[in-house]
């Protein structure tokens, strides 16, 4: 199978965005390989796009999205979780592509113990389905054992711990709608999944918080 080219994350977000549907996030650590099947992502088209945290230009935060493409942009986000980006669009200009959801389809037993599952189910311990396990960016992160450290990986290179392939793609018909959880430029139709699959995250529009 050959591997996914560097020139075709080249090309603009909104080409780029959907063509990541079907492809695999493998991630190999000592702990195993657990990889993952692509169902769901959000673009952002850096100045562009106010909802995009290169908007407002380059900070220490988001220079990997700066770069070439297929690196890795990981970020921290409410005091909790890591969610991550693959840097897409020529070299300069800081477009990316948020992973949102996937189908684990190597791996399971860990990608289940990551999200804190251990040994056989009892009566006061919840089994996670399998849609669940990588449903949502921050879950996604958490299945894949991906943190801060793996800021900057690029996705291409022979030999990373965390690699970009090909699988067995989609060709299917791509659903869109708007884009989760931000203040800003939420109802672009920028979000992008695979109909019916079960793992794709349900919608959430952002709620603003109410001043006490």
């Amino acid at each position: 199978m050959p591997p996914v080219l560097r020139k075709s994350l080249a090309a603009p977000v909104l080409e780029v965005a959907p063509a990541l549907l079907g492809m695999i996030l493998r991630r190999t650590t000592p702990e195993g390989v657990v990889a993952v099947r692509i169902t769901e992502v959000e673009a952002y088209d850096g100045p562009n796009d106010p909802g995009s945290h290169s908007y407002r230009g380059q900070t220490p935060r988001n220079a990997v999205m700066f770069g070439p493409p297929g690196h890795l942009y990981v970020y921290f986000t409410y005091g909790m979780h890591y969610c991550m980006n693959i840097a897409v669009g020529p070299d300069g200009q800081p477009s990316a592509v948020l992973f949102r959801a996937g189908e684990v389809i190597e791996g399971i037993d860990l990608a289940r113990k990551r999200r804190g599952e251990t040994g056989r189910a009892t009566a006061s311990t919840k089994v996670l389905p399998d849609r669940d396990l990588a449903r949502g960016p921050a879950r996604l992160c958490v299945a894949l054992g991906i943190g801060r450290a793996e800021n900057g990986v690029d996705l291409l290179a022979r030999g990373s711990a965390v690699q970009l392939l090909p699988g067995d793609g989609y060709d299917g018909e791509v659903a869109t709608g708007p884009r989760v959880g931000l203040r800003e430029a939420a109802d672009w139709p920028w979000r992008f999944w695979i109909p019916g699959d079960r793992t794709v995250s349900p919608y959430k529009p952002h709620v603003p918080k109410k001043r006490s």
